[in-house]
């Protein structure tokens, strides 16, 4: 299995929310599918508003909370709203003056703060206030330059796209309570040293620009390869990430920010080819190229032309143009690995990082042949600088293999089974392991 080649996943969808809140109404149980599909595909964006609207991370989430359960009470009874997201809106609001009333009896709510933070009653007048901006609104909050890089990302992948405390501590290899620990005092930090809930000045967003782009990139990364579970992806995900980064290229057109769209949409445009029906892995060279969406393939090379012609671009539009180079092959034989590997000493040069170096030694061994990418990887893990990378181990024990060594190539697809949570990729691992210790069996016959 070798280390970035193909990913994807689909799109956030809303499709089916939208035709179940269409109808007046419905049996109880109908309402309640209505109002989970509505919780899956909405409510990191109900959240966001909220954020927006009260000012507090907390609050926000205790009323988003109080909003679902408002709805589970009420729609049943009077049919689902024709505009069920600035509904929840409306009622987490009015929820959390509820709840601050309830907690200052000692110390009544003054007119104008209560004023401050009354929703108004018409949905449209809720969605004119910017509701479908306001997770790019918390994006730059949660990545403000005054958080550190790790505090960005954990906020975000808590709070822009829901990830568990657990699922993300995974992600960061800590633990849940350290991590738990590091998205409080983002939070204090925010309150304490007021960060707005905006987004920037247009002239200071390319100051804030490099950091929202990593933080959109890792939740991408999580979508479309999840790091532990039972799914090769996450489509929840990888859909929002490129959500934000359309929403983030109409705001900000710059040649990174292109990169970026277009090295997801190159990605994505797999998606359906990533894994079987039953969801095993399946390779990229093993790939159904009749399943790719074309029409993504075409977005994101026009994308990467466009970044690419500006002479000012950057590690995101360099890894654009290799997934394209991939995604112009019409079969696995026919792809142009001499302009991979090329591609890749210039990204290395700009980007320097072993994850980087493992990805050229693959191009350079389909290149060049196995023996000399396997020389390049086993130089990378002698360094013990990838010791922890399942791709690392099993980048090699596939060069292994492909060189007829398959007792090595077992032992290191063995130490990258003992390394990877995610279950197909520990299904393919372990099928690896059975067929190369069926070679070695016939090899020593």
């Amino acid at each position: 299995m070798f280390a970035g080649l193909g990913y994807l996943v689909p799109p956030m969808g809303g499709g089916e929310v939208q035709r179940a809140s269409s109808a007046d109404k419905g049996s109880p149980g109908e309402v309640a599918g209505a109002i989970e599909a509505l919780y899956r595909a909405e409510s990191r964006r109900v959240f966001a508003t909220l954020v927006r609207l009260l000012g507090d991370f907390d609050l926000a989430e205790e009323a988003l909370h109080d909003a679902f359960r408002a709805a589970l009470e009420q729609w049943p009874r009077e049919g689902v709203p024709e505009n069920p997201r600035a509904w929840l809106v409306s009622a987490g609001r009015f929820k959390a003056i509820d709840r601050i009333r309830r907690n200052r009896l000692f110390e009544p709510l003054d007119d104008e703060t209560a004023e401050s933070l009354v929703a108004p009653d018409d949905a449209s007048t809720i969605e004119h206030e910017g509701i479908e901006d306001d997770r790019l609104r918390l994006v730059f909050t949660c990545c403000h330059p005054a958080l550190p890089p790790d505090a960005q990302v954990a906020l975000t992948l808590r709070e822009i796209c829901g990830l568990t405390t657990e699922e993300i501590a995974a992600a960061f290899l800590t633990s849940p309570s350290t991590l738990a620990q590091r998205i409080v005092r983002a939070k204090n930090k925010i309150r304490d040293a007021r960060i707005p809930y905006e987004v920037p000045a247009r002239d200071a967003l390319p100051g804030h620009l490099e950091n929202v782009l990593r933080v959109i990139y890792l939740v991408f990364n999580e979508g479309y390869s999840a790091s532990s579970g039972t799914s090769v992806t996450r489509h929840d995900l990888s859909g929002e990430a490129i959500r934000l980064a359309k929403l983030l290229t109409e705001l900000l057109p710059e040649p990174e920010a292109l990169g970026l769209l277009a090295l997801m949409l190159l990605h994505e445009s797999r998606r359906e080819a990533r894994a079987t029906p039953s969801g095993d892995l399946v390779l990229l060279e093993d790939q159904d190229r009749s399943l790719w969406n074309r029409e993504m393939i075409a977005e994101g090379t026009a994308l990467v032309e466009r970044a690419l012609a500006s002479r000012r671009f950057g590690p995101y539009a360099l890894q654009a143009a290799i997934a394209a180079v991939h995604a112009s092959a019409p079969t696995p034989a026919e792809t142009d690995w001499k302009e991979i590997a090329g591609l890749y000493d210039v990204l290395l040069a700009a980007m320097p990082s072993p994850v980087v170096e493992l990805n050229r030694a693959v191009a350079v061994a389909m290149r060049d042949g196995p023996a000399a990418g396997l020389a390049l990887v086993e130089a990378i893990l002698g360094r013990g600088e990838l010791a922890g990378y399942h791709l690392a181990h099993s980048a090699r024990a596939e060069l292994l293999r492909r060189l007829g060594r398959a007792h090595e190539a077992r032992a290191s697809y063995e130490h990258a089974l003992r390394l990877t949570r995610q279950e197909p990729e520990r299904r393919f691992l372990a099928r690896r392991i059975a067929e190369t210790e069926a070679a070695a069996g016939h090899g020593s016959s």
